[in-house]
């Protein structure tokens, strides 16, 4: 199992008319958690992209079990319970506040696809390399 934490300061303008983070923006910190987490790898999404490989999200789930405000120091974190085997990766994320309450839990999954024909491709062999000692 490989896991990343990334922290986020929660700004003003991802604020809504209640004082709380729009519900909205949890895809956003969901995709920095896996932009982190593979840059925490040794590798990022644009080195991957140059590679000719993207990585569209086909599904997204979460569920908000307490509040985020501004200003509040949130720790994503993202967890790849398996390693992938084809073209689907899915990572498992959890947002955290400052006091280490859990408040929103969600699952995200993507696809490997070819940049040139958009066809689905396997895992890369250097993330298959990189997350390998995880599991």
């Amino acid at each position: 199992m490989y896991t990343s934490d990334t922290q986020i300061r929660v700004r003003y303008a991802e604020t809504d008319q209640m004082n709380v983070v729009y519900y909205g923006n949890y895809a956003q910190y969901f995709e920095v958690g896996r932009v982190e987490a593979i840059r925490q790898l040794g590798l990022s999404y644009k080195d991957m992209e140059a590679s000719g490989v993207i990585m569209p999200v086909v599904e997204f789930t979460a569920k908000y079990l307490r509040p985020a405000r501004y200003d509040d120091l949130l720790t994503v974190r993202t967890t790849l319970k398996d390693c992938p085997v084809d073209h689907r990766i899915t990572f498992h994320q959890e947002v955290y506040n400052q006091e280490g309450k859990l408040l929103t839990t969600g699952k995200v999954s993507l696809y490997f696809l070819k940049k040139d024909t958009m066809a689905r491709t396997g895992i890369p062999d250097y993330l298959a390399e990189k997350l390998a000692p995880y599991f």
